[in-house]
């Protein structure tokens, strides 16, 4: 058994791991349970960790430029849609995302993977020219360099005081703005309707957005070759527990009266699986992902999807 520290979100994903229902073969985990922000910053600048749930907007840039301390598994602990996480002032005459050509427009990071995800629609899906906006943001957890011709700066204060004050004209967050959550000022999201925005651009795509990925440390790997097949298997496993969990009508193990009914529905609606894990079934999404790093300068060239994880997992198949 080898003693590994292991940080990630909790969630229904990762609980069962955490709480001992399942284990990782030849391991002895210690889980440090943490929100993404310090996670990613602590894992990047520092390698504070074995394993490490990882921003995949960060594994990418890394990863071109070759200086990612990580190695990634495609076990897939974070995947959202973000047309929810845009935000604008409504007194700018932003009435569409062809509006926001041009505008001034805040993100916790450049690099951010939701942020990436929101420029790659905004060009893709909307035909906005995402190198004319101004963005501004919040710092990086890793030091990023642009070609010329991309406007991207730190603020300089807070973003969410910025907006409500009138001093950007758009937020990109993965969290709601505390004055969109107050009304405290004009400030409302671009696409009031963002569920049927987002199914409707699913249904185009095919894309349940990936966030994050479970990473190794490459010093870690390279000593323990066997250990990214026995991570796979441990969180595929975990996971396909967490979805039939929600299926169970005798006693509703989540706290709400029909989330069997929509389970139902959402595994139909996203073909079976509705969070897949495995890089095959992902492989079109993460070149997606590495083509809107490019496009957005944190790329010099574009990288083989392959190239993000171990080789050893590339044929695994995620458990349905």
């Amino acid at each position: 058994m080898i003693p590994l520290t292991l940080a990630c979100t909790a969630s229904d994903r990762t609980r069962p791991l955490m709480d001992g229902r399942f284990r990782v073969n030849g391991c002895d985990i210690t889980f440090i349970p943490g929100e993404p922000e310090d996670i990613f910053r602590r894992a990047l600048r520092d390698r504070a960790f074995e394993v490490s749930e990882l921003s995949m907007g960060s594994h990418i840039v890394t990863t071109a430029r070759g200086d990612s301390p990580y190695v990634g598994v495609p076990v897939f602990l974070s995947r959202a849609f973000r047309h929810s996480a845009v935000y604008i002032r409504t007194d700018r005459g932003i009435r569409s995302a062809a509006d926001l050509a041009g505008r001034t427009i805040g993100l916790p990071e450049y690099q951010q993977t939701a942020a990436l995800w929101v420029r790659g629609f905004l060009r893709e899906h909307y035909g906005v020219d995402t190198k004319g906006i101004a963005w501004r943001t919040g710092g990086e957890r890793v030091a990023i360099t642009l070609p010329a011709g991309f406007d991207v700066q730190p603020l300089g204060r807070d973003l969410e005081a910025a907006l409500e004050a009138g001093e950007i004209d758009a937020l990109i967050g993965p969290r709601p703005p505390r004055c969109f959550l107050e009304r405290s000022a004009p400030v409302d999201r671009l696409w009031p309707d963002t569920r049927a925005e987002e199914q409707a651009w699913f249904g185009s795509t095919g894309f349940f957005p990936i966030m994050h990925c479970l990473a190794v440390r490459r010093d870690v790997v390279e000593r323990h070759p066997w250990l990214p097949v026995e991570l796979f298997r441990a969180f595929a496993a975990a996971k396909a527990a967490s979805i039939a969990e929600l299926r169970l009508v005798n006693v509703l193990r989540v706290s709400l009266p029909w989330i069997a009914a929509e389970a139902e529905a959402q595994i139909a609606a996203m073909g079976g699986n509705p969070w897949p894990y495995g890089f095959a079934r992902n492989r079109e999404e993460i070149a997606a992902m590495i083509r809107y790093a490019v496009a957005d300068g944190l790329a010099a060239q574009a990288i083989p999807p392959e190239a993000l994880f171990h080789p050893s997992v590339l044929e695994l198949a995620d458990v349905a």
